[in-house]
């Protein structure tokens, strides 16, 4: 009988934040933007480290990785001090994926000082693009083909940066030959490539595309995001997507990720984290602990809880 996984566990995706001081337009009683979860109003609220270790408390978790949080895009730099601050008070997070426009006329001297900072491994730009596959397949593209924000992603290999890059999958082509020309540069796949439904077709081809990225050596994918608008986690069937991303990766190069607080509007920590437990456990001890441990280890070095100051 294949044995569940029971060592540490590092969470390589989450947020907080406190919407009483700080400022993440997306969050405002007025912000509303596209979501692949459709009404995201439940997590207009404050979720503190605090919090986000009261979710996490008794499942393993030793370690998290903070993604940034869509803050206020004129401060880039007030996130990454401000997650340093946390950091510092609680031990929440060990690592950080920070703000960069990559196409701005500053992202050169931007990159050079978010990476100054000690828990930043990455940054994160959207790079939007074809809303559909149709649109894909008819040649639009997306900032990933820019002159401009490809000056921009230059610059990260030399500052020792990943790039965390989160488009829908029918974009993961045009990622492939992003990775391909920079080859000294890991690039994260978050969310799973994005996998909004569950239609056999969308499945497939989800599947194609992920086949396609995880040709480029210097590709990394987590395994995170995968609650669906208006379907219950249970039904969703993710145990078996989850062993997929493995199998075409390899468990060197997949990594779990929680996306809280974002996917707690579907599912609770515990059993979400139990879920990716379930999907791995037919997989020997070594690539559990990969995607549960190891990878995210590798990739973002972060800082387990208990090194921070007083704690």
């Amino acid at each position: 009988m294949p044995e569940t996984y029971a060592g540490p566990v590092i969470d390589a995706h989450h947020h907080i934040w406190d919407l009483e001081r700080n400022l993440y337009p997306w969050l405002t009683p007025e912000g509303a933007v596209p979501h692949r979860y459709g009404d995201y109003s439940a997590i207009k609220r404050t979720y503190r480290a605090e919090d986000y270790l009261a979710d996490a408390a008794g499942t393993g978790v030793v370690a998290s990785v903070y993604m940034e949080a869509e803050w206020d895009p004129a401060d880039p730099l007030g996130e990454t001090r401000y997650v340093h601050d946390v950091a510092r008070r609680t031990g929440v997070p060990g690592a950080m994926a920070a703000q960069a426009w990559l196409d701005a006329p500053d992202a050169a001297e931007l990159l050079a000082a978010q990476a100054a900072h000690p828990l930043v491994r990455s940054v994160r730009h959207k790079p939007g693009g074809p809303a559909s596959p149709d649109a894909a397949r008819a040649g639009e593209r997306s900032l990933m083909s820019d002159d401009r924000w490809r000056e921009g992603y230059a610059a990260l290999g030399l500052l020792g940066l990943h790039f965390e890059l989160q488009t829908p999958w029918w974009n993961l082509a045009e990622a492939r030959a992003l990775a391909l020309d920079f080859p000294g540069t890991t690039l994260v796949v978050n969310h799973s490539g994005v996998l909004a439904d569950r239609e056999p077709g969308t499945v497939a081809a989800w599947r194609a595309a992920l086949a396609d990225v995880a040709q480029a050596p210097n590709v990394v994918l987590k395994a995170s995001g995968l609650c669906v608008a208006g379907r219950d986690w249970e039904s969703l069937g993710n145990e078996g997507l989850i062993r997929e991303m493995v199998a075409i990766f390899g468990p060197e190069r997949v990594m779990f990720g929680s996306n809280f607080p974002v996917d707690g509007m579907f599912v609770g920590y515990r059993r979400l984290l139990e879920t990716y437990r379930e999907a791995l456990a037919p997989l020997s001890e070594e690539a559990q602990r990969a995607v549960l441990h190891d990878t995210a280890e590798r990739v973002y070095r972060p800082r387990a809880f208990r090194e921070a100051p007083g704690r």
